[in-house]
């Protein structure tokens, strides 16, 4: 038979989606609809979960006050301190709230207040879980082995403890902000025990601090008076060892250093300015003798000299008596010549005059010379005096090192004792302030309210907790969604043409008749109460008798496609198949049929399905002979073959005898096979075969050659997409002929529900007036 190439669709198109486009809004909305009944009943649960906690919760009172840390509360009886970082403040607040959750600070509320007398405090009413679990602990207590009873001192002292344990649980402590300030709130079955509860925890923090300081400068004052006792006996002792050593040695210092020391110090600033003067006398000596040693000539000159280092009246007339010769000599020389008798003479007495400055300088450089010896002198009895004194000084020095060490040790006992002194002092006057550096600021009221349970509160978080668990579960489910739902999922993930929805029909009767396959049955028009079953039968007949429903339309619209894509074949053999058992396939293949047969078409289906020959069950009676025996040859198709009188429809069905038959598909692909649907393509212008379903067997592959066309018949929310894929990806033959996908058993009232914003799902209202005929079952 000839073969048929269609031109394939792509059987997968990718299905990636733009990274960078928007959340669609309107999908999401879609599928939130479609699980608004999982989320409706989470919500509802929750808030029938929270009405039940609030009728059997025990309702909390709260009571709060504000306690302020402040370090200046006591800065006119203390020193002012100094200013502290953000780290010590911090570190303070933090430690008086550590102080406010403290065991020691329950324990004394407790005593303050008697508190474990308070039975609603300690022994509050039971509820059924506490119930529950003391008639456990008694149960446990009877079966171990038993022990004393507790005393009475026992048992108050165990109520103690637990109030004190349960007065830690209920208060909550927090620093407000940066502040210095404390919000204490404590929590307490009513209002009254909650406020009282609050105060005398504020008041106990408060006379805690009070007594802490008391106590801290208490044992400060004890020990720093030991210390002081003990220090001012060890100075005592070091000022009298200091004393004793200095008699034992006889080491006298008035000023607080040797006898000798000074000597030598005074010894020796007199040496320094002896030698000072031996040396100014040395180079005054020198330089007259200089003088002297070079002539009248040179005496003269220099008197300039001796008249600054001396107070000489002589020197200076005789030095000014020769300059005014010397300049009366000029002038005669310069009017009269060297020659003239007064020139000579004022010559001879400038030469006197010259001897005469001499002698006086060699007066004056004799007088020099002796106080130069003087000196000499004066620094020679230094030195031995220096050394004399010095070698008494270095046996001093020996015994001073000892000393030294004894008077440092009894000075730094003496400041010690001084430093301990002004602390004790200090430490006397604080132990009798009573200021405690906090403050209460704001005073525990009396609660108006519960603080829980809040009601309010509680419902809305019941319904917000509702609307995300409802929300996950729904997420869970779309997420595991995996199945055909609209015919855009047909096109996106198969990319075949999708041909219509088929309504889901009520369930059909496991036989035909419960009174026997002959027993007249009600026509599908008339009125079946809903929830009825519908008879195998008359679902067969569902496109006969009911031509203006939708499941009619959908079968004309797979009908119209084989015509357009058989368009040239004189018989068109078209294959109705599906992956798995139970999708309809035999239901599809025989209203399909009767629907062309009823236009007249001369019509031929063929129930193909070997092993499970679903479509012979609509036969009033079980045939005797089927297709096995006309492919193999033992009767002509003519006496295997029904018809039904009110479609016209030509029926060749199978036997039970072929549910027998072990090798099917060899059957199928038989020369007996070609031979048949070759003897009735003149008969016929459309055979519809029903096979078998492709992933159990391969019945359906091997009679693929001799169809022109297939179509292909899936369960709305039933068929995974993964499954459909896989078998179009194995059977490419098939694929390529598939004519288009329907998709049957469709809940239609949920159909809208699945499908975009705009398509024609969501538009069903709109048209359904044009199907006219109503089928039992169908929703």
């Amino acid at each position: 038979m000839d073969q048929v190439n269609y031109r394939p669709m792509p059987l997968f198109p990718s299905e990636a989606k733009d990274s960078d486009t928007f959340i669609d809004l309107d999908k999401l909305w879609s599928a939130a609809m479609r699980r608004i009944n999982v989320i409706v009943i989470s919500v509802a649960v929750m808030v029938v979960l929270a009405g039940l906690y609030l009728v059997t919760a025990k309702p909390t009172f709260t009571a709060q006050t504000q306690i302020l840390i402040d370090e200046n509360l006591s800065r006119y009886a203390e020193d002012q301190p100094d200013a502290q970082s953000a780290q010590q403040v911090d570190n303070r607040m933090s430690s008086a709230v550590e102080i406010l959750k403290s065991k020691a600070l329950a324990l004394s509320v407790v005593d303050k207040g008697k508190y474990d007398q308070v039975d609603a405090l300690v022994d509050p009413p039971k509820g059924a879980a506490d119930l529950v679990k003391g008639a456990i602990s008694g149960l446990v207590s009877l079966l171990s082995p038993g022990s004393p009873p507790p005393t009475e001192a026992q048992v108050l002292a165990g109520r103690r403890e637990k109030a004190g344990a349960i007065l830690q649980q209920a208060i909550t402590v927090e620093r407000t902000g940066r502040s210095s300030v404390i919000a204490l709130s404590v929590r307490a079955p009513t209002a009254q025990l909650a406020a009282s509860i609050t105060r005398t925890y504020a008041n106990s923090y408060l006379t805690e601090q009070l007594n802490a300081n008391f106590d801290a400068t208490e044992r400060a004052s004890v020990w720093l008076q030991e210390r002081l006792t003990d220090l001012n006996t060890r100075a005592q002792e070091a000022s009298l060892a200091v004393e004793q050593y200095k008699r034992d040695n006889k080491l006298v210092s008035p000023r607080g250093e040797l006898l000798s020391a000074q000597q030598l110090s005074d010894l020796n600033s007199q040496l320094i300015a002896a030698q000072a003067d031996v040396a100014t006398a040395s180079a005054r000596y020198n330089q007259y003798r200089e003088i002297i040693d070079k002539g009248p000539e040179e005496a003269v000159k220099n008197a300039v000299v001796a008249n600054r280092d001396t107070d000489n009246t002589v020197l200076q007339d005789l030095r000014k008596r020769y300059i005014t010769v010397n300049d009366r000599q000029q002038g005669i020389v310069q009017q009269y010549g060297a020659d003239h008798p007064q020139a000579v003479a004022l010559d001879a007495e400038k030469k006197d005059l010259s001897q005469q400055i001499l002698r006086e300088l060699q007066q004056l450089t004799g007088s020099f010379s002796n106080e130069l010896a003087l000196a000499q002198t004066r620094e020679k009895s230094l030195r031995e005096n220096i050394d004399r004194v010095a070698g008494h000084n270095q046996e001093a020095n020996v015994s001073m090192v000892k000393l030294q060490e004894l008077q440092q040790k009894a000075d730094a006992l003496k400041t010690l004792y001084q430093s301990y002194l002004s602390r004790f002092e200090q430490a006397s006057q604080l132990q009798s302030l009573p200021i405690a550096k906090a403050r209460i600021i704001s005073d525990a009221g009396l609660p108006t309210s519960p603080s829980s349970p809040r009601k309010t509160l509680t419902m809305a978080l019941s319904v917000v907790l509702g609307l995300l668990i409802g929300g996950a579960i729904a997420a869970l489910l779309e997420f595991r969604e995996r199945f055909f739902r609209t015919g855009a999922d047909v096109q996106e993930k198969l990319g075949m043409r999708f041909l219509g929805y088929l309504p889901k029909i009520g369930n059909a009767q496991a036989e035909d008749n419960p009174a026997g396959p002959n027993t007249p049955e009600a026509p599908v028009g008339t009125a079946v109460p809903e929830g009825d079953p519908i008879s195998f039968r008359r679902k067969m007949r569902i496109a006969v008798e009911a031509p203006r429903s939708q499941f009619s339309e959908t079968l004309r619209n797979a009908k119209l496609a084989c015509d357009i894509v058989l368009q040239d074949r004189k018989c068109s053999v078209i294959g109705v198949v599906s992956c798995l058992p139970g999708e309809g396939k035999s239901m599809v293949a025989a209203n399909l049929a009767g629907l062309i047969s009823a236009n007249g078409v001369r019509t031929l289906v063929i129930d193909a399905d070997l092993r499970n020959p679903g479509l012979s069950k609509m036969l009033a009676s079980e045939p005797e002979v089927g297709l096995i025996d006309v492919v193999l040859q033992k009767v002509p198709w003519t006496a295997a073959a029904r018809v039904d009188r009110r479609s016209r429809l030509t029926i060749l069905p199978m036997t039970t005898r072929s549910r027998q038959f072990a090798h099917t598909s060899e059957l199928l692909a038989s020369s007996g096979m070609s031979q048949f649907l070759e003897s009735v393509k003149d008969s016929f212008d459309v055979i519809i075969v029903d096979l078998a379903p492709l992933i159990p067997v391969i019945d359906a592959k091997a009679f693929e050659p001799y169809v022109d066309g297939f179509v292909f018949v899936t369960e709305w929310g039933v068929t995974p997409v993964k499954a459909v894929q896989s078998v179009m990806q194995a059977e490419p033959q098939i694929a390529a002929k598939t004519v288009g996908v329907i998709l049957n058993k469709t809940e239609m009232g949920d159909l809208r529900k699945y499908a975009d914003p705009g398509a024609p799902e969501r538009l069903r209202s709109s048209y359904s007036s044009y199907y006219k005929d109503t089928i039992p079952g169908t929703k």
